[in-house]
């Protein structure tokens, strides 16, 4: 399933099986971009993600590790 910018939680499952040991929570927003970007089932234009879908995307991973 490809996703986009929009599938934030789904983005969020895929990061946190990605990256176990990482707590989310001290992830810069650059690291974090380039990290959705390379998803394999990632398929968007990586400068649409902005602060805002990153913020998001944190704030669900931050959710999924607890």
């Amino acid at each position: 399933m490809a996703m986009k910018w929009v599938d934030v939680l789904d983005i969020a499952i895929a990061l946190s099986e990605a990256h176990p040991d990482v707590d989310p929570r001290y992830v810069n927003f650059v690291k974090l971009r380039n990290w959705v970007t390379a998803l394999p089932e990632f398929e968007d234009d990586p400068q649409r993600g902005g602060e805002k879908v990153l913020e998001a995307i944190q704030s669900a991973w931050i959710e999924e590790a607890d």
